[in-house]
């Protein structure tokens, strides 16, 4: 499927204004191979913690994107080169990471699209906390299981329903 991030915000000017369609903040860096990724959301919201992000990558990801509420947590990744290679292996679409990723290389190699905040060497904790498929917000923007991602090069949007 082929999309600008522009291109929506310019045909859907309604639903921005109405707030059945976001966008994220002008936050993220771009890693992995795809520039442009969509998909519905599967959300997570952990805490320096990355064992519910690894058990959930280990499914099959069936075109959708992960959206992971770390908190904005900038002292340990959630996501490195192992995750990003399972994300591609079990056709996850992309991952949105309110936090950072590691291995930053090895996720540039992998056929799939990530939006980090930044990097950082350190693992995370593997306690197992966290919850999924709940409502998470991500710089002000609320986001739902099955809302819509849709990333490029000019941002991350988040719409209510399928546009593109």
């Amino acid at each position: 499927m082929s999309f600008a991030t522009c291109d929506i915000c310019d045909a859907n000017e309604d639903k921005l204004a109405a707030g059945t369609l976001h966008v994220l903040p002008p936050l993220f860096q771009i890693y992995g191979k795809r520039v442009s990724f969509s998909g519905p959301a599967k959300t997570l919201k952990v805490f320096e913690d990355n064992v519910l992000v690894r058990s959930t990558l280990e499914t099959p990801g069936n075109g959708q994107v992960l959206v992971v509420d770390g908190g904005g947590s900038l002292r340990c990744a959630l996501v490195g080169g192992n995750l990003g290679v399972l994300a591609e292996k079990n056709g996850w679409a992309g991952i949105v990471v309110n936090g950072c990723i590691r291995d930053s290389e090895e996720i540039n190699a992998c056929d799939i699209g990530v939006r980090a905040l930044a990097t950082h060497p350190q693992r995370s904790v593997r306690k197992g906390a966290g919850d999924a498929d709940l409502r998470v917000t991500i710089a002000g923007v609320a986001i739902r299981p099955g809302d819509w991602i849709y990333a490029d090069a000019d941002g991350v949007l988040v719409a209510a329903e399928k546009l593109a």
